[in-house]
């Protein structure tokens, strides 16, 4: 099977330890920190010495008479008490970019297929998408798009909230206001609040909604129709939010928390036969003995309520249910708001507590931290409600149109407005994917949509000048040679050659912004190579080389950004 550039020296490396008496002993290959040091350094000689109490220079020199690297490397020393410096060879990068250039996959090796559930987005459809739900929505479609374009089959899960006593309150409020001639549900989020309202300050409307809530859950076939009308209406608005942020999450990848209605009473029963759920003060509880308060008393971890109702927890075990006896999930991933890694931590050990998950199934939290405002609380209108997702992305794209028609006047309204959403889009997105996505963020529109830095315009633009070099090309060859003399042609083959590297980072870390943060750093090399390599005006042999290299930079550009679900265009 192929292999990454890392993978490649990994093995080679860990042959070398084998051969100088150090069996299973890790390689432990990374990128260089500084290029003095070479393109990449082997740190697993360390470790290796420390454990057979060797002496890690003298294990060092072992391993490099053992390390095969010919055709690979141009130089290997070794640094230190006992690093391996390795620098690639210029003929061997420029081989790697040829490959690239000649698969439609850019030579990225596929992995050992696996069937990935990825629960994301997950809104509650009593109300709008709101910008709580971005961070959910993009990063999952992010993790969904790498992991299908490494072999993957992915499996997206909109796990919606459509159930519950919210749904009996507002399917009680629609009777109501259907009775009175006022509907008004093209503005959900205020239908909803005129239903909360009636339900906490009139004691008649709220035993009325909870009685529909009975009859919801007992199947009544009326109360059913109006429920699903409610439904159609809230994923209608999910709907065309998607399309907007151009994520691929359709009606046939929802499934809400209903649709697990008939299996909570089995998850019960089943937990209880299991000697795990046992009463206490009229609920089933499991209690989590490695799950301890600060008195050393397990935590409670509720599966059915006094009143014999279910919650979301067992929701959650009867989709890791489906997830796995129905869709034979080989590894689970829920983009998940981080506050809720204690629920995903018990949930995750009871589950394979249950026998519900094999020891060889993965389950993980992607969780994710809280977009704030320039005041550093949590994100909100000037008003202080909670801004909708829609009125976002709507002013993205007016700020952006603002900044192209600064650019352009004199560019066409149409073609100003098209190059303006997908900016405006792709600002949005990549402000947050390109954030360790584990910590809160500053929203700012002023940093998203600048020209300059480590920006979706700066990568966008970074794409369309090198298709405005094209646009200045006449004939030339398009299966030339590549030949790296400058530094700057070297430096930048090897940015091309990290990109399969970067992308299994993201797979095994489920963290997209390792792919923005390598998508820069090819960006930023590549200006680079364009200011000390000229192009045009260079010649023959010479100019297409680095016209081959500047086809390849695109293509890399294009990908990865499309990959992080945001487009490129040819001008802007």
């Amino acid at each position: 099977m192929k292999q990454t550039l890392i993978e490649l020296l990994g093995t080679r490396v860990r042959a070398a330890l084998n051969a100088a008496g150090c069996e299973g002993a890790p390689a432990v290959v990374a990128p260089a920190g500084r290029p003095e040091f070479g393109d990449y350094q082997a740190n697993g000689v360390m470790g290796a010495a420390k454990a057979r109490k060797m002496n890690p220079r003298a294990l060092a020199e072992q391993v490099i008479q053992h390390l095969d690297l010919a055709g690979i490397a141009s130089k290997v020393e070794i640094a230190g008490p006992g690093f391996i410096n390795i620098t690639l060879a210029p003929e061997y990068l420029a081989t790697l970019a040829t490959e690239a250039l000649a698969d439609a996959r850019l030579a990225v090796p596929q992995a050992a297929a696996q069937r990935v559930v990825i629960d994301y987005s997950g809104p509650n459809l009593a109300k709008e998408m709101h910008v709580g739900h971005l961070r959910s929505t993009i990063i999952g479609d992010a993790l969904a798009r790498v992991l299908r374009f490494l072999g993957h089959s992915v499996i997206a899960q909109n796990h919606v909230g459509d159930w519950g006593t919210q749904f009996g309150m507002l399917t009680a409020y629609l009777i109501e206001a259907e009775q009175g001639g006022d509907v008004g549900l093209s503005d959900l989020e205020d239908f909803y609040r005129r239903a909360k309202q009636r339900f906490d300050e009139d004691e008649a409307f709220a035993t009325r909604a909870r009685e529909y809530v009975v009859k919801l859950q007992g199947g009544d076939a009326q109360v059913n129709a109006l429920w699903q009308r409610f439904l159609d209406i809230s994923l209608h608005h999910c709907e065309a939010v998607y399309e907007r942020l151009g994520v691929g999450l359709t009606r046939n990848d929802v499934r809400g928390e209903s649709f697990y209605n008939e299996d909570l009473p089995v998850v019960v029963a089943d937990l209880k036969s299991k000697g795990l759920a046992v009463e206490s003060e009229g609920a089933q509880v499991v209690f989590l003995d490695e799950f301890k308060n600060k008195e050393g008393e397990a935590q409670a971890y509720i599966v059915q309520k006094q009143d014999g109702g279910y919650l979301y927890a067992t929701s959650d075990l009867a989709a890791i249910r489906y997830r796995i006896g129905t869709l034979h999930a080989d590894r689970i991933l829920y983009v998940v708001d981080a506050r809720q890694a204690l629920h995903f931590q018990q949930l995750f050990t009871l589950s394979r507590k249950a026998d519900y998950v094999s020891e060889s199934t993965r389950l993980e939290h992607v969780g994710f931290g809280v977009m704030l405002g320039d005041d550093g609380k949590p994100f909100k209108t000037r008003s202080g409600t909670t801004v909708k997702l829609v009125e976002l992305l709507q002013e993205a794209e007016e700020r952006a149109f603002a900044l192209v028609s600064e650019k352009n006047a004199e560019m066409p309204e149409a073609e100003r407005k098209a190059i303006a959403q997908t900016v405006g889009i792709g600002a949005v997105k990549y402000a947050d994917l390109s954030k360790n996505r584990s910590s809160d963020y500053m929203f700012s529109w002023d940093t998203m949509l600048a020209f300059e830095g480590n920006t979706a315009p700066y990568l966008q633009y970074a794409y369309t000048r090198i298709q405005s070099v094209f646009r200045k090309v006449d004939a030339w060859n398009e299966s030339a040679a590549i030949t790296l003399v400058e530094p700057a042609e070297r430096t930048l083959a090897l940015e091309l050659a990290r990109f399969a590297d970067a992308l299994n980072a993201v797979s095994r870390e489920t963290a997209p912004h390792f792919l923005c943060s390598y998508l820069y750093d090819l960006a930023t090399q590549f200006m680079r190579f364009y200011e000390a390599c000229p192009v045009l005006k260079s010649e023959g042999a010479v100019r297409d080389s680095r016209l081959r290299l500047c086809q390849l930079t695109a293509r890399t550009l294009q990908t990865g950004l499309g990959l992080l679900g945001i487009e490129t265009l040819e001008v802007m």
